[in-house]
């Protein structure tokens, strides 16, 4: 079942807390962006620089956070993007599937 934006965030909030060191941005289905620092994540507008960018559906998404979709497998078939540092992407995957 889909998460609205807000729950969403919530589970990213939780583990990206002190677990990411710089920026990252998620943007889902092209229109909505979630900044991730060591604070959290939150909303963004998406003007804010960042060290990596993963772009992807939201479906996508809940499915690599749920442990249905490898990170790795969906940047190879071109379901999930990244702009940016890849070491920083590796990062970002690790806090998506914990």
């Amino acid at each position: 079942m889909s998460k609205t934006l807000e729950e969403f965030v919530e589970v990213l909030d939780a583990k990206a807390k002190g677990s990411i060191q710089g920026t990252a941005k998620i943007v889902v289905d092209e229109d909505t962006f979630i900044l991730l620092t060591e604070d959290g994540a939150h909303i963004s507008d998406g003007t804010t620089e960042v060290d990596v960018t993963l772009s992807a559906s939201r479906e996508v998404f809940e499915d690599i956070m749920a442990g249905d979709q490898n990170p790795t497998m969906a940047f190879m078939s071109g379901k999930l993007k990244v702009d940016g540092s890849s070491t920083r992407a590796l990062k970002v995957s690790e806090i998506l599937t914990q």
